[in-house]
Parts: structure tokens; C-alpha cells; sequence
């Protein structure tokens, strides 16, 4: 996958082998979920194929250059697959009393002040680029996913998932794809899109740990805690500190996340596996946040900042390029031999990624 097509596959939170599983469910209690699913597979088709007509690939950005200002704007698509919606609340406007709105408005700061605060970063793109959203996507629909210029978050079923905009990582995941559309452009396949996901799911987690002011042994690690109903065995999508354990239910099945090389899972479909095998760079941070200690943002957080806003970074990169990436971050800033370049080779090699 070239630059040029890098925005151009939709990056959804939640894997299309689990709406897969979903889809086929049998049981009445989860009817409409299955019927749901199956809706979110042929939009996660459509809206790829519509955006798979050619246009350029944004400037990568290093995002120096400040401007000071957040802007937000929340669209409602009023139950259409349709985008951008209707704007129903804009930067300074107050709450709606709708909760997608206004969870999504809120979401949208937190992430903003994020990259702002710990890392001098204004907005995706380095300039202050507008932050767009749109909620109330579809009927029932299962997902939120970032298109290349906003965020889309729907309802869910109610049967198997909550409202998207529950989950502030939901919305940091998603933003964070934005990120990286303007730095790393890392292609969306095999484990350069894997990268892409776990890069995504750090910056998600870290958005709620810095919300919370959770140090790392405080934090759950987890993506999409909340989105499950009472109905589903599990307590999130992923889980960074733990793969393979964010759920176990009888008709999502079981995570299938490795959490070390040794068990990558070889696969043609998600584009190579990429929201399965995202779990061993995953592990591989939590790994270095929790030798670290403190609020992983900070040493942990910049050392994958400084390497993904790193000029000329290849996106085809593979997880034994970006690991030898993060060490020659962590030893830029802190030095060789430091806690923190120390930290980061130990993590990677306990996840038999070599360095």
C-alpha cells in the first residue's frame, strides 16, 4: 500500500472477525445484534470501497509548528449511513443533553489536550487541524471508525454493544488513527497495519490515563471497557496489559490476541491480522509504561510520539523496525543505557520481538 492510499482504509475499533462471529450468531436474545453486524461488515465494504478513488496523502508533519486552538465540531447523521450529518454542536457550545454528542465533544478535548499538553502536538495535524465528528451513524450500528477526515461512532445493537461514544478509548483510538495519518503513515496491512492498531490503542488508553490522572499501575489497560451489555462474557475489545484475555463469551468467541511473536497468528484475513496480532506491540508497551512506573504519557508515551513523528519512517515497517525505532527514540532523549532505553529493549524481548 502506497502513501497515496493510506488513509484510504477505514480503521475500525472493532475487528471485522468478531462482527463475523457475531453475524452468524443463532441465538434469539441477540437477533438484532446479529442483524447489526451483518450491516457493519457491508458498511465497512462500502464505505472502503468509496474510499478507495486516489488522492493525495497529507504532508507528513512533525507537529512543531503550534496553534493554539481547539476546534470541535459534532455532526449527527440521524440514523443514516450518510456523511458528514447535521452540525449540532460546535467548539464553546454547551451540552446538548444528548449523550453521543456530548460524550463525543468531550472525548474530542480530552484527546486534543493529550498530545497538546504532553507532547507540544496541536491537533492531527501538527497545525491545528479541526476535529470532526459525526454520532448517530446508522441503525443500531456496530463500530466507530475513522475515514481519512473524521470520526464515526454509532448507536450499537443494544443486545451486544453500547453506544460507541461511551468509551473514551473508542474515541482516542480513533483520533489516534488521524495521528498517524500525519505522521508515520503506516500502510494498513500485515504488521505495519498492525502497528497501526496497537499505535492507535496506546494513544486511546493513554487519552482515559491522563483524563483520570491514573498512574500505570492504576490504569485497566483496556480498550472499549463499557461497550459490551450484560449479555457478552467479557470486559472490553482488547487489553494491553493482558492479549487474549478482554473477553470470552460463547458466541464472540474468545480474544484471539497474541501477546509475544511466538504466538503470531499467520493470517490473509483483517488485513493480515491486524487487530489480532496489534497485541504483541500492545504487550510491549504496557511492558515498558510498567517497568517505568508513573503516568505512562510521559517517558513511555514519548518515546512512541518520537518515533512515529520521526521523518522518513518507513511504513512498511515491521515490528523488529519499529522496536530498534522506539530504542534509537529512547536513547535519543534519554540516553543509552538509561531506565528508559533499558526499559524499552527488555519489553520488546520478552515479546520475542528481536532488536
Amino acid at each position: 500500500m502506497t502513501n497515496s492510499s493510506v488513509a484510504s482504509s477505514i480503521c475500525s475499533i472493532v475487528p471485522p472477525y468478531l462482527l463475523a462471529r457475531l453475524a452468524a450468531a443463532e441465538d434469539p436474545a441477540k437477533a438484532t445484534a446479529a442483524k447489526s453486524a451483518r450491516r457493519a461488515l457491508t458498511g465497512i465494504d462500502g464505505v472502503e470501497s468509496a474510499r478507495l478513488a486516489p488522492h493525495s496523502a497529507p504532508s507528513r508533519g512533525s507537529g512543531t509548528a503550534f496553534t493554539p486552538s481547539l476546534r470541535r465540531t459534532i455532526s449527527d447523521a440521524l440514523g443514516l449511513e450518510e456523511l458528514p450529518g447535521t452540525v449540532v454542536r460546535s467548539e464553546g457550545q454547551p451540552d446538548t443533553g444528548d449523550p453521543a454528542v456530548d460524550e463525543t465533544y468531550a472525548g474530542l478535548g480530552a484527546t486534543y489536550r493529550l498530545f497538546s499538553d504532553a507532547y507540544g502536538r496541536s491537533s492531527l495535524d501538527g497545525a491545528g487541524r479541526a476535529l470532526e465528528a459525526t454520532v448517530h451513524y446508522g441503525r443500531a450500528y456496530d463500530n466507530a471508525f475513522w475515514d481519512g477526515s473524521r470520526m464515526v461512532l454509532g448507536d450499537g445493537d443494544g443486545e451486544v454493544f453500547e453506544r460507541f461514544s461511551k468509551s473514551l478509548t473508542v474515541i482516542g483510538h480513533e483520533l489516534a488513527h488521524g495521528i498517524i495519518q500525519y505522521t508515520a503513515q503506516l500502510d494498513y496491512r500485515d504488521q505495519a497495519g498492525a502497528l497501526n492498531e496497537s499505535i492507535a490503542d496506546v494513544f486511546g488508553v493513554l487519552v482515559e490515563q491522563k483524563l483520570l490522572g491514573q498512574t500505570a499501575d492504576q490504569a485497566s489497560w483496556l480498550v472499549g471497557e463499557g461497550l459490551f451489555t450484560d449479555l457478552v462474557q467479557g470486559r472490553a475489545l482488547r487489553s494491553l496489559k493482558a492479549p487474549g484475555t478482554a473477553y470470552d463469551d460463547d458466541v464472540l468467541g474468545k480474544d484471539p490476541q497474541p501477546g509475544s511473536m511466538a504466538d503470531f497468528v499467520k493470517t490473509a484475513a483483517d488485513n493480515g491480522g491486524v487487530h489480532i496480532n496489534s497485541g504483541i506491540p500492545n504487550r510491549a508497551f504496557y511492558l515498558v509504561a510498567e517497568a517505568l512506573g508513573g503516568y505512562a504519557w510521559e517517558r513511555a508515551g514519548q518515546v512512541w510520539y518520537d518515533t512515529i513523528t520521526e521523518r522518513n519512517f518507513p511504513a512498511d515497517a515491521t515490528f523488529a523496525v519499529f522496536a530498534a525505532a522506539t530504542l534509537t527514540a529512547a536513547e535519543k532523549r534519554y540516553g543509552a543505557g538509561t531506565e528508559e532505553s533499558t526499559a524499552v529493549q527488555a519489553a520488546w524481548k520478552e515479546v520475542n520481538v528481536l532488536v
